[in-house]
């Protein structure tokens, strides 16, 4: 008996609605149906934002820092430097002005050169203490959260409040000297420092304040 011969009746025969192999089988009902065998299979669903090079990434990979939040962190990179400058100066010329009224033959002088020596350190010193709220700030920005955000934001509006605060006694001070000849170009040049801190300030506020996916970002 010939199990190969077609045309014997008695020999086996496969099972009719069985596939053979190589194709695909055949779902159930109600079952949408699956690649098989020499199919293509359907490539996995990649995470967006993945690293550059390959078609997806992972959840929680790296974000890119917007721009505001650029702009805000060199901002307050440079005033932070500024103001441990300027308390470098503060420091610097209250000892030099303690020095020269030391050598004053007068006792209140000498007296005086003491004070002003002891002031000037002393403000120097919270100068550059103040400046390194900034800095710090600006430091933690990469892999900081909402509270360096949040910092951010306080120093901008006080950077932005003093401003404020400087051009109207700027302002004051040009409406005291409309009489006073010569007097007026003086004072619309001094305002000009405040006018640029109340731009920074306000670079400061409103580039953190848009960059808020960026801080609330997954890290892992």
């Amino acid at each position: 008996m010939s199990f190969g011969d077609p045309h014997n009746p008695y020999g086996q025969q496969q099972p009719q609605g069985q596939p053979g192999y190589g194709y695909p089988q055949q779902a159930p009902q109600g079952v949408p149906p699956q690649g098989g065998y020499a199919y293509p299979q359907q490539a996995p669903q990649a995470y967006p934002g993945g690293p550059a090079g390959y078609p997806g990434g992972y959840p929680g990979s790296q974000m890119e820092m917007p721009g505001g939040a650029k702009a805000a962190r060199v901002i307050l990179f440079v005033m932070g430097a500024l103001q441990a400058l300027g308390g470098l100066f503060v420091i610097i010329g209250g000892a030099v002005l303690g020095a020269a009224l030391s050598d004053s033959s007068s006792s209140s002088a000498e007296d005086a050169g003491a004070v002003a020596g002891t002031a000037g350190v002393i403000l120097g010193l919270l100068f550059i203490g103040f400046a390194l709220w900034p800095i710090l700030t600006a430091a933690k920005m990469g892999k900081g959260r909402g509270g360096v955000r949040v910092s951010g934001i306080i120093y901008g509006s006080l950077q932005t409040l003093f401003a404020v605060l400087g051009i109207l006694l700027n302002l004051v001070a040009l409406g005291a000297s409309e009489h006073t000849t010569g007097s007026g170009g003086l004072t619309v040049i001094s305002v000009l420092p405040s006018v640029i801190s109340l731009a920074l300030g306000l670079t400061i506020i409103i580039g953190l304040a848009k960059a808020g996916d960026y801080f609330r970002r997954p890290q892992y």
